[in-house]
């Protein structure tokens, strides 16, 4: 059996800097990875099949009928491997989900991203890298930084990755309200589609000016996302009255972030708003380098 964790995704900033021709949008995003995710289980077995545990898992279709990212991933490799004249055997998959469905960390784009990594290894099949960074986009713009799974920034329509290196981790609770966003609607309100573009890191070696820096970016998507799901403003300020040195949304929405000082605060700040929101998704976490 392959076991891959599928860590949460976390846009700390996301600008918007324009629009192809195609209609796809391009941005530049400044990425982290959490301890905080999903994780997916394969194993050979005698025919396909796909299995969904842990307490996130009510929200998705039990059904492997091609619609979840996980099977479609599955698919597309065994596709590739094929082609290659690599045998790709019927597996079993289980997803444990652990991270709210669209909510805007990546929980399917990471399903992906582990899956891909978990049945390469199950199937001994070692694709290209570039045969696997086009599976993965094809799967979804999310999905190639999610295999990288490490600090990035990743511009054009999330395909083009610059690995970055921090020198701390940062404490953070997530707050979801379990309302989920849809992206492309969230994008289709955007007032401006051609914004300032990320500028350059600082304090890649010191949290606090780090968070300075971080201060001055922005997530282009957080002002439609919160025109349509009024929560997201709730989720702010609540993590703002917490504690938090600064407090953003994360891709396209509602899961919001908030950064703390220390382990223990981000700890302490998570209990008291569970206390208060208990209906809410909340989690404190860490990024993992």
């Amino acid at each position: 059996m392959r076991a891959t964790d599928a860590p949460a995704k976390i846009n700390l900033a996301l600008h918007v800097t324009g629009q192809r021709a195609d209609g796809y949008h391009l941005i530049e995003s400044f990425v982290v990875f959490t301890e905080l995710g999903d994780r997916v289980m394969a194993d050979l077995s005698s025919a396909d099949g796909f299995h969904l545990e842990g307490p996130e898992s009510a929200a998705l279709s039990r059904d492997a009928d091609g619609s979840n990212l996980v099977v479609r991933a599955r698919d597309a490799l065994r596709e590739a491997a094929r082609q290659s004249g690599r045998d790709a055997p019927p597996v079993s998959i289980r997803l444990d989900k652990r991270v709210p469905v669209a909510s805007g960390i990546g929980g399917g784009s990471a399903d992906a991203a582990a899956t891909l990594k978990a049945l390469s290894q199950l199937w001994d099949y070692r694709p290209t890298d570039e045969i696997l960074s086009g599976i993965a986009l094809d799967l979804g713009a999310d999905v190639p930084m999610c295999l990288n799974g490490t600090p990035l920034i990743a511009r054009g329509i999330g395909e083009v990755l610059q690995p970055v290196e921090l020198g701390f981790a940062l404490d953070l609770v997530l707050v979801n309200p379990r309302i989920g966003v849809s992206t492309p609607e969230v994008f289709s309100r955007l007032g401006r589609r051609h914004n300032p573009p990320l500028p350059a890191p600082k304090g890649m070696t010191d949290r606090d000016q780090f968070i300075d820096w971080l201060a001055k970016t922005r997530n282009d998507l957080e002002a439609p996302a919160r025109n349509l799901v009024a929560d997201i403003s709730q989720c702010l300020s609540l993590l703002e009255e917490s504690g938090a040195r600064l407090a953003r949304m994360s891709g396209s929405g509602a899961t919001c972030f908030g950064l703390y000082a220390c382990r223990d605060a981000a700890a302490e700040a998570a209990a008291r708003l569970k206390h208060g929101r208990p209906d809410w998704f909340i989690a404190a976490t860490c990024t993992v380098a």
